[in-house]
């Protein structure tokens, strides 16, 4: 996964992040996170569904950014115009209160010693426990409240990303993880594609009646699906099309047109990326037929997102917030 300074429409992100939301919303959220930006709500809401194609973006795309809290992601969404986010966990479990930990800080170029190691290993572990009692203490209730955060600005959580769901968790906390998505109001949940993972969490897809979403990245090929999707029809992807075309140097519409057919597509990734295993490459100037997939998606009403990835490299004077806005650009142009 890895300029326009101003917004022509709507708010910028200054006037965005200045503005105060009502007292009802401000009161369902934690204390942690009383003092920071707070948002002000508004008819004049993001709307990326164009031509009936909803584009979003996955929240990887802002992480050069300075701000990282639920709330400032949220303030570059309503910027980029996006009504559509496939939202990381981590700033999610910001927001419900995760415990917090200092990384352990040594002097550059000391040697590192085995004594040293087994004191990090031990910080790792400690720090895995708390997390884990935090995740199995913590109210749903905090979630429900970042759901109605976004919401309220205009923007859909339609998936939460859990990486690390899987073979390892424990049933309670593979449950927190479903339950966390349900709170959001998401769809789905996305992670990497693995046999093991499919086949560790096909039951959770059904008792909770929400979608897993396999993230591929070059080492996929057009069977790569075939095992994890027999673990359970809740099972599908989360179809990156540019890393597809990296890899495989074929096109990704066959496999589009394929699960669309099944509907075993949760969501689309969308990046620019040459072939050969090629580098990330600004919207329309790569290899992958982006174009064509959008045009497919309007043609066949399909309904599942496809979610911005910007991993190409962001030019100097520019930031990502101004280079999803582009290729959001890019999206709205094709799909006119």
């Amino acid at each position: 996964m890895k300029k326009q300074s101003e917004t022509k429409k709507g708010f910028t992100r200054r006037e965005f992040l200045g503005g105060t939301m009502a007292a009802a919303a401000l009161s369902m959220m934690p204390k942690s996170v009383m003092g920071a930006p707070a948002f002000i709500q508004t008819t004049d809401k993001p709307d990326s569904n164009f031509n009936g194609v909803q584009i979003g973006v996955i929240t990887y795309s802002y992480r050069s950014m300075p701000n990282q809290s639920a709330e400032d992601i949220l303030g570059y969404l309503v910027e980029d115009g996006l009504s559509s986010v496939e939202l990381m966990s981590g700033p999610a479990e910001q927001f419900a209160g995760v415990p917090t930990f200092e990384p352990m800080q040594f002097t550059r170029g000391v040697e590192i010693t085995d004594e040293m190691r087994a004191e990090m290993q031990v910080a790792r572990q400690r720090q895995a426990e708390e997390t884990l009692k935090w995740r199995l203490s913590v109210s749903m209730d905090k979630y429900a409240a970042l759901r109605k955060l976004y919401n309220d600005a205009g923007v859909d959580i339609y998936i939460v990303k859990f990486d690390n769901i899987g073979p390892g968790m424990s049933e309670e906390e593979v449950d927190y993880c479903f339950n966390v998505a349900k709170a959001l109001g998401a769809r789905g949940i996305t992670t990497e594609i693995s046999n093991e993972k499919a086949e560790f969490l096909g039951p959770y897809t059904d008792k909770h009646n929400i979608k897993i979403g396999f993230h591929n990245h070059t080492q996929v090929n057009p069977d790569s699906w075939t095992v994890p999707f027999s673990y359970g029809k809740n099972l599908t992807m989360n179809f990156d099309i540019g890393h597809y075309v990296a890899g495989t140097n074929l096109s990704p519409i066959p496999i589009i047109e394929k699960y669309a057919a099944e509907d075993r597509i949760l969501s689309l990734h969308i990046k620019d990326r040459r072939v050969n295993n090629g580098a990330n490459m600004p919207f329309g100037q790569g290899d992958t037929p982006l174009g064509l997939v959008l045009k497919l998606m309007k043609r066949n009403q399909y309904t599942f997102p496809a979610h911005i990835e910007l991993e190409y490299n962001i030019p100097e004077g520019s930031d990502a917030v101004a280079e999803v806005k582009n290729c959001v650009a890019y999206c709205k142009e094709v799909l006119a």
